[in-house]
């Protein structure tokens, strides 16, 4: 068992005099304000970059308490607040991906059989490495909440169809994150016909060998919807996005359109990735949308202004707002 004694809590008082104390420029009435409403641990995260290099004792480099000089309080709220809208405006847009996926998923699978809406139970229907059996329990989950919370569809065909869901019921009680195993367990040809109408058209023929067999069994679009299920819960979580790594994810495939040339070269894990990805959807899913328009105010005005934001924080190439992007640069 570890006997280090945890740190005993502190006051609001103490916190600022503590902030001073390491170097920190604080305005005692905005902090005071601001540290009686989010807690100091969370707003720690926003001036984390702030701390100073040093050398500990057993010769490994790490961050110091000491604050580097013209570390301001205001500054770190700012990008505190610039992150909690953008949780807002993602988590806006990827509601609208979600519900896309729901609505082609739920189509391709009914074209195959529309005269049974049970269809999704049979394995069959599915990749031979997805774990179908799991997958239901979680879905007939979904189902128990949905009655719980008294959801009048599903209480209907519970009562009158003797607990029997057709897809276009149960599709509407799942989760994100079911959706996106839902996808990724489809065939492959199944995945790139959905992947196709929603205009992404990986070029195959910039791709080694390698590289086209595996996007012919799975397309990659598979592993970005899990990222996005990833981000998603974050903001549902009120979870920090900025200077956070997620899952990993091949951007080759992807890159092979010029749409998606800003991704990096080899994996996206910063929260950039998924914004180019939703962007990119929602021009199908929701046509004349102005979230792309609204992240580059959001990520101009309010992230890149503030000093202690880094592009390599968030992910952003040097280039951007680019071609890629699809707006000008001219709208800072």
């Amino acid at each position: 068992m570890n006997d280090v004694p945890l740190k005993p809590a502190m006051t609001t008082a103490e916190h600022i005099a503590l902030l001073q104390e390491r170097g920190m420029h604080v305005d005692e009435k905005l902090a005071q304000q601001w540290l009686c409403n989010v807690f100091y641990y969370r707003l720690s995260a926003y001036w984390y970059p702030c701390r100073e290099w040093g050398e500990a004792s057993d010769g490994i480099k790490k961050r110091l308490n000491k604050f580097i000089p013209d570390t301001n309080f205001a500054d770190a709220v700012a990008l505190y607040e610039a992150d909690r809208k953008l949780r807002t405006l993602i988590y806006d847009g990827i509601e609208r991906v979600e519900v896309g996926f729901r609505t082609r998923i739920c189509e391709l699978l009914l074209a195959k059989n529309p005269d049974d809406p049970l269809l999704y139970r049979d394995a069959g229907l599915f990749r031979e490495k997805f774990d179908h059996q799991k997958w239901l329990k979680t879905a007939d989950n979904r189902v128990k909440r949905a009655i719980h919370n008294r959801n009048k569809a599903v209480q209907h065909y519970s009562e009158k169809y003797e607990k029997r869901y057709p897809l276009w019921v149960l599709m509407d009680v799942l989760d994100f994150s079911d959706i996106s195993k839902l996808y990724s367990g489809l065939r492959g040809n199944d995945q790139h016909k959905i992947a196709v109408e929603l205009g992404i058209k990986i070029d195959r023929n910039n791709l080694s060998p390698s590289m086209r067999k595996k996007v012919r069994k799975k397309h990659p679009l598979a592993r970005w919807l899990h990222q996005l299920s990833i981000v998603r819960n974050a903001c549902a979580h009120h979870a920090r996005l900025w200077n956070k790594s997620f899952l990993p994810v091949s951007t080759k495939a992807l890159r092979t359109m010029p749409e998606f040339s800003s991704l990096p070269d080899e994996q996206s894990e910063r929260i950039y990735g998924a914004l180019v990805l939703i962007k990119f959807l929602l021009e199908d899913i929701s046509p004349g949308s102005t979230w792309g328009t609204k992240m580059q105010k959001l990520i101009s005005e309010e992230f890149l202004s503030n000093p202690i934001v880094t592009r390599k924080s968030m992910g952003l190439p040097d280039s951007w707002p680019d071609e890629s992007w699809g707006l000008q640069k001219d709208i800072y």
